[in-house]
């Protein structure tokens, strides 16, 4: 493989004019796609096999129309202390918000009247308007919205705090600003690597086309794939990484090999078919993680998977095209002004001759104690990970909202005039007559945690009806998952129970079943991959198991965080609450592709260093002196991206932010950089043992460029024959 990647880097280079000219005409097709591809609405969300679908799936057979899947909003109505929803003058706005929510918009299907709909609380001090959309809330236009808003804006001023609720009032969150933060923290890391501007612009330009290929092909496809508008989120996010990662390790290794004295066009040769060679198998096990997904068998999850692994590709293929084309124009430019000077002067030459960087003198602290290092980096995360073993896994509600939020008021009011249970009603259909509809009434009005029971609506042909059960404890309690567990297990087969509790709580079964399936078939799948890479057992089997340490630990962190409030007010967490459900599987799957990347950039470096014959302490501070540098660059440009979510308002997003950003930091900074080279210093020679049987087996895909010695053009600058062992 490094033979085939060093002629394709050769080649990009020599031939710079029309590869870049590829490129650029592939993003203006994507872009002319994407700006004249019908506009994409939010795919419907499903989740097969889980009685809440089969249920929605029943509505929407029986009750046509009804708008079973559609978004849902309360106006929640609060009189003056001393006064009454009931009185006249309250009474009077009420039904005049009715009527306006009414006309405002062709896109609902109801607006219950509360004075005919039972919804004034006992007091009299609370009153709410419900409202049923025929679409779900990503379909809904801005003027829907308006006229939601707008209503109870004029009963506002009329006497009356109004506050408005519901999934209605959901939209896509603005990550524009957070993107920007980490792409300018991601160039000033650059700029302070490399000490140049121009070496600093090439992994931000590159990683900028990538993503932009990789969003505008899936916005121009969105229509004959039917993505949603949030399949784009986690391509842009995984593709803005990697795309960095994979240029700088690229870049890096192109200046190291022009430190060495080789001329640019073998330079640009080695630094494909050697960093390149690693840049591929990274970029697999990132596909691996993210294609993967389809494990958990959620359409929206198993489109979103594929679409960010599309535009891992599209990093992979522009990291060995794009970047060594580029760095032909670039020139002497990629190289620092000091570095340029010092060339000059003839002062850079072999690594013998360098002062020791921090990565060596890290790794040679290391070396010296590995037991230390292991046990303090195995211990600190081990404490770290202890909270998780209290994870509550279930999606965030309205209840976390900021309180500055309209949406959080309005669950406050119906909690305190209705009781808490009234934010997460549950949605009880009945496949069978009137008679058997009666029949459920009573069984579950024997069980225990539910507030309010509604009589059974049988639909027109009275062959099946909704019964609308409101629990006592709040949607996300332990006490509705039992209320909902109790009907399922009470009422018969022809008995379903859905509604956003009901598909919450499924949602969360789902995703806790998939996870150990889905761990097994993405640590297994790289297991085997670094196996071929490493030619090892043992350094495939601690990097698998140095990901499972980190992945815990971040876990525990934001369970500490965002489910006990430790340190709450410091990342902004208004209201604790369970963790998002599809956490645990978004964790490993994210996290697993980016530390498997500086796995296998870190070790590779290492690898070849033992296989050109330095002893295993000596390669293993090979390894640091040349990688150490650049993946603390790339590790800390990926957690000032992921850091730009945490100061989101939106929940969900402030922990995907703060969760990969804690990942990334225990899993580069602790597990890579400590106990992975104290592991190794530790196991010696061992550590790249392989059986004899099983080494025959496996494909050679010389990943160091051992190929290279002999593939390659003694070009130099002195015209000798390049020194491999210094590379």
């Amino acid at each position: 493989m490094a033979t085939f990647l060093y002629k394709l880097g050769r080649s990009a280079f020599r031939r710079r004019r029309l590869v870049a000219l590829l490129w650029v005409a592939l993003l203006a097709v994507a872009g002319i796609g994407a700006a004249t591809a019908p506009v994409a609405t939010s795919s419907s969300f499903s989740i097969p096999g889980t009685e809440a679908q089969r249920a929605f799936d029943l509505l929407e057979e029986r009750f046509p129309g009804a708008g079973a899947d559609g978004a849902t909003a309360r106006v929640v109505f609060q009189a003056p202390e001393g006064q009454k929803m009931t009185d006249p003058a309250h009474k009077a706005v009420v039904e005049e918000t009715v009527a306006a929510l009414k006309s405002g918009s062709d896109q609902i299907v109801s607006v219950t009247d509360p004075y005919t709909g039972q919804a004034v609380s006992q007091n009299g001090s609370t009153a709410y308007v419900s409202v049923a959309y025929k679409v779900n809330a990503m379909e809904l236009t801005d003027e829907t919205r308006e006229a939601l808003t707008q209503a109870g804006h004029n009963a506002q001023g009329k006497g009356l705090t109004v506050e408005v609720g519901g999934d209605a009032l959901q939209t896509m969150p603005e990550t524009g600003s957070g993107e920007i933060v980490g792409v300018v923290i991601a160039g000033i890391v650059l700029v302070l690597t490399f000490g140049s501007l121009v070496a600093a612009g090439l992994p931000l330009l590159t990683a900028i086309i990538g993503v932009g290929i990789g969003v505008s092909s899936i916005t121009a496809l969105a229509s004959v794939l039917d993505l949603g508008s949030t399949t784009s989120t986690l391509a842009m996010m995984i593709g803005l990484a990697v795309g960095i990662d994979y240029a700088l390790f690229i870049v890096s290794r192109y200046r190291a090999e022009l430190a060495e004295g080789r001329e640019k066009e073998d330079a640009a040769g080695r630094a494909v078919g050697t960093a390149g060679s690693a840049v591929v198998f990274a970029g697999l096990t990132v596909v691996i993680a993210l294609v993967g997904l389809a494990v958990v068998n959620i359409p929206m999850l198993t489109k979103m998977g594929f679409a960010a692994a599309g535009t891992v590709v599209i990093a992979v293929l522009i990291a060995l095209t794009l970047i060594p084309a580029l760095l032909g124009f670039a020139g002497d430019k990629v190289i620092g002004r000091k570095q340029r000077k010092a060339a000059k002067a003839g002062t850079v030459g072999s690594a013998k001759n360098e002062k020791p960087n921090g990565g060596t003198r890290w790794a040679r602290f290391v070396i010296r104690r590995p037991v230390m290092v292991l046990l303090i980096g195995v211990l600190g995360l081990g404490a770290i990970a202890l909270p998780a073993a209290s994870l509550e896994m279930g999606l965030p509600d309205d209840g976390v909202k900021p309180t500055s939020t309209t949406e959080r008021r309005a669950y406050d009011a119906l909690s305190d005039g209705f009781g808490p249970g009234f934010n997460g009603p549950l949605l009880v259909v009945v496949d069978g007559d009137k008679a058997t509809a009666d029949r459920a009434v009573s069984t579950i009005k024997g069980l225990e945690g539910w507030a309010a029971v509604t009589p059974a609506t049988p639909n027109k042909a009275g062959d099946a009806a909704m019964i609308t059960v409101v629990p006592k404890d709040r949607p996300s309690s332990g006490a509705t998952e039992t209320l909902v567990h109790d009907i399922r297990n009470a009422t018969g087969d022809d008995v379903l129970v859905t509604g956003a509790t009901a598909m919450n709580i499924d949602f969360s079964q789902k995703m806790n079943d998939a996870l150990v399936p889905y761990l097994a078939l993405v640590v297994g799948l790289a297991f085997l991959l670094l196996t071929v890479v490493f030619r090892s057992i043992l350094v495939p089997l601690k990097a698998a198991l140095g990901f499972l340490l980190s992945v815990v630990a971040a876990l525990g962190a934001v369970v500490a965080v965002f489910q006990w409030g430790w340190l709450g007010s410091l990342f902004g967490v208004e209201q604790t609450g369970p963790i998002m459900s599809m956490m645990p599987i978004f964790m490993v799957g994210v996290v697993f592709g980016l530390a498997m990347d500086y796995e296998v950039f870190l070790v590779t470096r290492m690898r070849e260093a033992y296989v050109h014959g330095e002893r295993p302490g000596e390669a293993i501070v090979t390894g640091f002196r040349h990688s150490a540098r650049v993946v603390t660059a790339a590790a800390v440009i990926m957690i000032a991206v992921f850091s730009g979510f945490i100061g989101m308002t939106d929940q969900m997003i402030k922990m995907i932010g703060f969760g990969l950003a804690v990942a990334v930091l225990f899993d580069a900074f602790v597990v890579r950089m400590a106990i992975v080279p104290a592991v190794l210093a530790l196991l010696g020679h061992k550590a790249w043992w392989l059986p004899k049987w099983l080494d025959r087996i496996l494909p050679n895909v010389d990943v160091e460029g051992e190929g290279l010695a002999k593939d390659a053009p003694a070009d130099g600058a002195s015209g000798a024959k390049p020194d491999l062992v210094k590379v």
